[in-house]
């Protein structure tokens, strides 16, 4: 993880400000963090110490089950608050949550801000609204397993978890999240790459036709 200083911050926080977001001048706080691909933003069950901001970038959110097992569970994306529940419930208890690109994030410090941020109407507006779309994605989430076949749900998650053009998530991952068999996720997968959609790669995928795969997605976005 890196932190941004002087002009490089300052170039970032002029680009990409949030000061209307807040009523006291949250500028005097913030922090500018980088994280590289697959680097632990926050480590399942450990408190963070920060409200994160995504200014760049994706990461995944996992949780790991009583019996060990661990699941992916939803994705997080520019403009998405990290560690909002922590924010909001001191006794939550944290998921982990892994950078799948380069992530620049703004960071709020909680032992400075966690007061100013709970008594801010506008910032519990805002993140009221962020909490609402969140439930309702999710909902939709649970909806679109049901109605939408594999190739669009599929063609979705790729393009949701690859970088910089490739695609590389275990299947057994994949087959958890989207709620299908291994063989059906390998019959689609050769279908994708015998349309020429992506060409295989050793254990990887490269994405030869984006377009292809957003029109599939396309259709649940907007469902």
């Amino acid at each position: 993880m890196e932190i941004y200083k002087n002009e490089k911050k300052q170039r970032y926080m002029m680009e990409h400000s949030i000061a209307h977001l807040f009523s006291f001048p949250i500028e005097e706080f913030i922090e500018v963090h980088e994280y590289e691909r697959d680097e632990w933003m926050i480590q399942e069950g450990k408190r963070p110490f920060y409200l994160f901001y995504v200014i760049e970038g994706k990461a995944k959110i996992y949780v790991t089950h009583q019996n060990g097992k661990v699941s992916l569970i939803n994705f997080i994306n520019e403009n998405d608050y990290i560690g909002e529940m922590e924010l909001l419930h001191e006794v939550y208890y944290t998921k982990g949550i892994q950078a799948s690109t380069k992530t620049i994030c703004f960071a709020i410090p909680f032992h400075s801000c966690r007061e100013k941020l709970l008594e801010d109407v506008v910032f519990l507006r805002e993140l009221t609204k962020f909490l609402s779309m969140k439930a309702t994605k999710m909902a939709a989430k649970y909806s679109q397993s049901l109605s939408f076949p594999l190739e669009n749900r599929l063609a979705e998650f790729i393009l949701q978890t690859s970088d910089d053009g490739i695609y590389k998530e275990k299947h057994v991952t994949v087959c958890e999240f989207l709620g299908v068999s291994y063989r059906h996720l390998m019959h689609v997968l050769a279908q994708f790459c015998q349309k020429g959609y992506l060409h295989k790669e050793g254990r990887q995928y490269r994405i030869i036709q984006h377009h292809s795969l957003y029109e599939l997605a396309e259709m649940l976005w907007n469902n």
